[in-house]
This record gives structure tokens, C-alpha cells and sequence, in this order.
């Protein structure tokens, strides 16, 4: 994806959410890069890419905001 997916100024559990429905329409192998800044989309965000079959790549800290590296995995359902 070349835009990142803006979620800043979402709450819990939107960030999960949608970062979950922008993963499913990206072939596998895909690098999704996501912004967020609810303090629970560090959890959030890498427990539903365990669930799903996504890889998680890791997190940046940026000036109140968090940045998640993400790519897309094989899904079934």
C-alpha cells in the first residue's frame, strides 16, 4: 500500500479493526504501514496479526502517535 492507513483520532477497538479489514484486501506478502495513537493499539494491533496470520514487524514511537510496520499473511475466512 503506498498511502499508510491513517488511524490517528480512532479509539479502541477501531485501529484493530480496520487495520484487520485493510489486511484482508492486500495479497499475501504485502507491507502495510498504519498509524495510530490509542495506547491500546500497541496490544491490539499485533494480537489481532497473531490471531490472523499477519506478520507483525515491529512498532516506531513517533511524537504521540505510533507507527506499526505490517504484512499481509495467507487468510483463510
Amino acid at each position: 500500500m503506498d498511502e499508510p492507513l491513517d488511524l490517528r483520532g480512532l479509539k479502541c477497538p477501531l485501529p484493530a479493526l480496520l487495520t484487520k479489514k485493510a489486511l484482508a484486501k492486500l495479497t499475501p506478502g504485502a507491507r502495510l504501514l498504519v498509524l495510530a495513537d490509542d495506547p491500546m493499539a500497541v496490544v491490539d494491533i499485533p494480537h489481532m496479526c497473531h490471531r490472523e496470520g499477519h506478520a507483525f514487524e515491529g512498532v516506531t514511537t513517533r511524537d504521540g502517535y505510533s507507527e506499526f510496520a505490517l504484512t499481509s499473511g495467507s487468510v483463510s475466512g
